[in-house]
């Protein structure tokens, strides 16, 4: 009788989770453009596109269309220097 109430709530709980969402948002540039590709019956969808260094550059390729720029809010080089200039700190031999 245990095996069978463990098991009902293993499978209940298994049931309940919501599947995981993956990154949208590509970590390389600092800007994304959101561009809406709907269609006249409300069909389509939404798609971003995370290849812009200013917000300049993307606000001149979103004219025109359905889309916006936003800062890219999982830029991996946001609190660091870029990647070629990399430094290195001095280790002291005790």
């Amino acid at each position: 009788m245990r095996v069978l109430v463990r098991s009902i709530i293993a499978a209940a709980a298994i049931l309940a989770a919501e599947p995981a969402r993956a990154q949208t948002y590509y970590p390389n540039y600092p800007v994304c453009m959101k561009v809406y590709s709907g269609g006249p019956g409300g069909g389509g969808g939404e798609y971003i596109d995370c290849g812009y260094t200013s917000l300049a550059q993307c606000a001149a390729t979103a004219s025109g269309r359905a889309a916006y720029c936003v800062v890219n809010p999982f830029w991996a080089y946001g609190n660091q220097e870029p990647p070629g200039r990399i430094y290195r700190q001095r280790h002291r031999a005790y």
